[in-house]
């Protein structure tokens, strides 16, 4: 099992930039994808953008392609956030699974305890 701690939420306006940083512990070595999720009131969580843990090709959700950056360094992996909108407001978690096709949203077994993240005007 792989234990996921997220960091870098905070409130921002519309525009801004974040970084959020998810630092992995225990058995990473098991584990194929690695993901950025996003929770907001009212609907399900949804995929974000996800990294393929050894040869790090990535997969965005259409809302924030050209806008957000998923990327890693070892076992930490983090998500550039540029020009935010309100309707990336959200709690933000990080997420690990075995599994290939990490496009494959569903399939995330493991999962941080989330990070804030708010754009307001």
């Amino acid at each position: 099992q792989v234990v996921l701690v997220e960091s870098g939420g905070g409130s921002v306006q519309i525009g801004g930039s974040l970084r959020l940083s998810c630092e992995a512990s225990g058995a990473t070595y098991r584990y194929s994808c690695l993901a950025w999720f996003r929770e907001t009131p009212g609907l399900e969580r949804e995929g974000v953008a996800a990294i393929r843990r050894e040869k790090g090709g990535t997969t965005y959700a259409d809302a924030v392609k050209d806008r957000f950056t998923i990327s890693r360094d070892n076992d930490k992996l983090y998500l550039q956030m540029d020009n935010l909108k309100t309707e990336d407001t959200g709690m933000y978690y990080c997420a690990a699974k075995v599994t290939k096709f990490c496009n494959n949203w569903s399939a995330y077994t493991d999962w941080g305890q989330g990070t804030q993240v708010t754009v307001s005007s």
